[in-house]
């Protein structure tokens, strides 16, 4: 390997290492980073230890999971009666949480954000708490869907690194 080649194989150790931090830390886009980091090491390795189809594959995996996390909190908040501003209070939770208790505070500061919107709309507690209850399934399901596929990507770089 030359030293562009290490280059790139510590830059996609290092972008999947952001990665995984990503499924977490929503600042991060976690599960495309993962596949940077596998076009990364295909390239150091002049694009062997991947196949076209493979690196398909995980792309359209990145996508996917990047629409569903944006999309299944907001469902876990539908299914459960959340109004509309409620999942974005509960967006601006997350973020509030994950800066006072990381990263706890992601769950606690979405159940919060999306009880404090049903409030606000005068809705009774225990349907507030409900709504709150599907924000926070909701989130806790997108945190899931990205661990495992950027954890799957992980594996697959960490094996074909040597």
């Amino acid at each position: 390997m030359n030293a562009l080649d290490i280059f790139l194989v510590i830059l996609g150790f290092i972008f999947s290492i952001a990665g995984l931090i990503g499924c977490i830390i929503p600042a991060l886009p976690g599960t495309p980073l993962n596949f940077i980091a596998l076009i990364f090491l295909s390239f150091a390795k002049d694009w062997e230890p991947f196949s076209t189809t493979f690196l398909i594959i995980m792309a359209v995996v990145a996508v996917t999971v990047s629409i569903l996390d944006n999309v299944i909190p907001a469902l876990g908040a539908k299914k459960y009666g959340a109004e509309k501003s409620s999942v974005w209070l509960a967006l601006a939770g997350t973020m509030i949480g994950l800066f006072f208790f990381p990263p706890w505070g992601i769950f606690i500061g979405a159940f919060l954000g999306a009880l404090l919107g049903e409030l606000i709309h005068g809705k009774e507690t225990k349907a507030a708490l409900k709504a709150g209850w599907g924000v926070f399934v909701g989130t806790f399901f997108g945190i899931g869907i990205k661990l495992v596929a950027s954890g799957v990507m992980f594996w697959y770089f960490i094996i074909n690194v040597f």
